[in-house]
């Protein structure tokens, strides 16, 4: 597995893989080739589909001037479900042509070179990871920083720093997102309108809710956020320990920095061993994985065991198999941003099932894990972030009322 720094990464939305991880292989090959005059870019498959929604070729061709994007919409099997195949030309001679892959989370593959990111985890499934942890009497906190080595901790407060900032910024700004749904923003709205004698269980769902939708809303703008594990499902996991930070005076940050350790290990092993692509595997494989993360991190917050840990991930996972990747007209707002905040409730939930229940559990983290990519895989493309099936295709934005 890869090292943090690779999974968690401060960038603009709104979307890892249709948008950072194009605009980073558009960096790399400039870069590569300073001589070239001009650009071809194809795009096949989900970034060909939803690549407008997701401003796909505003981030290549920002880099990239002069360049021409086509989107290619025939669905091409052979391909993987982001892929860009870049020529470029001296005047009229063709001097490259690379194919490139976007694996989510803005990772990206040049097809036939060697990857230039090296896994540093000699463990590669959570059994592995806690029979360690056991026979050492180390945390999984202990074992990230073990093996992240010098220099993590300084970069898990610099993404805690980018986190605290979105969500401040989210919340103190109102108006309506770009794009033809002109979806008003409500985290400032959720944040600020307070029920009379408002219940406490209330006012968690309430400011939780307000959180995540902060975050999303800022990465639907394209504003700077951090992929937790995706641009996509960005709001989740800061959702969770910002409003834990606010609420209990024990949650400082540096423990703050221990849940965002943790829930690290968790989308590290899922994107190992399955995928945090919605174009390969459906939602299940973002919102899902932020769930999972935000339960692992919920339950290092209050010092469960490893057991407890294991058992919170896995639950957040569970319930969430088979949820589809569906955006009406590409955009990552419909039904993204809510989905962010209904996880984040979801992971707290988790977490207290776990608490209770982890001495009596059949699933571990692996088999969820396992299971998640398959039932991915097995799902119709049409549900995985193409906008050819489900609320995508059942939305008519010229009905005065969808509401039917």
């Amino acid at each position: 597995m890869l090292s943090l720094r690779s999974l968690y990464q401060i960038g603009h939305g709104p979307s890892s893989s249709h948008t950072m991880g194009p605009a980073k292989a558009a960096k790399r090959i400039k870069l590569e080739y300073p001589d070239v005059t001009r650009y071809e870019i194809t795009l096949f498959n989900s970034l060909a589909l939803t690549g407008k929604g997701h401003l796909t070729e505003i981030a290549i061709e920002d880099t990239l001037k002069p360049a021409t994007v086509t989107f290619q919409n025939k669905i091409d099997l052979e391909k993987h479900a982001n892929t860009l195949i870049f020529k470029g030309y001296i005047y009229d001679q063709l001097v490259v042509e690379k194919e490139v892959k976007s694996v989510g989370g803005g990772r990206i593959l040049f097809v036939g070179e060697e990857d230039v990111e090296k896994e540093i985890y000699p463990h590669h499934t959570f059994r592995e990871i806690k029979k360690y942890c056991l026979e050492k009497n180390i945390s999984l906190y202990e074992y990230v920083l073990e093996v992240e080595g010098e220099g993590i901790l300084d970069f898990l407060r610099e993404i805690w720093d980018a986190i605290k900032a979105a969500v401040e910024r989210g919340i103190q700004t109102e108006g309506t997102l770009p794009g033809p749904l002109k979806v008003t923003r409500k985290a400032k709205t959720l944040y600020e309108k307070k029920m009379k004698n408002e219940p406490a269980e209330v006012l968690e769902n309430r400011l939780v809710s307000a959180y995540a939708f902060a975050v999303s809303e800022e990465n639907a703008a394209g504003g700077v956020i951090v992929t937790a594990p995706t641009c996509g499902a960005c709001g989740v996991l800061p959702a969770l320990l910002y409003y834990m930070h606010k609420k209990h005076k024990f949650i400082s940050e540096e423990r703050v920095l221990q849940g965002l350790a943790v829930a690290g290990l968790f989308g590290n092993l899922i994107k190992y061993n399955a995928s945090i692509s919605g174009a390969v595997a459906g939602c299940q494989a973002e919102v899902g994985s932020a769930c999972s993360m935000a339960a692992a991190a919920h339950a290092t917050l209050f010092n469960l065991s490893i057991d407890q840990v294991e058992y919170a991930a896995e639950i957040a996972m569970e319930h969430h198999l088979g949820l589809t990747c569906d955006p009406i007209n590409g955009y990552v707002q419909i039904p993204c941003i809510e989905r962010n905040a209904v996880a984040a409730l979801r992971a707290i939930d988790a977490c207290g099932l776990s608490y209770f229940l982890s001495d009596s559990r059949k699933i571990s983290f692996d088999m969820v894990v396992k299971t998640m990519y398959e039932t991915g895989l097995d799902m119709h493309t049409s549900y995985k972030e193409t906008s050819l099936g489900g609320l995508a295709t059942n939305y008519d934005k010229h009905k005065d009322d969808n509401c039917w």
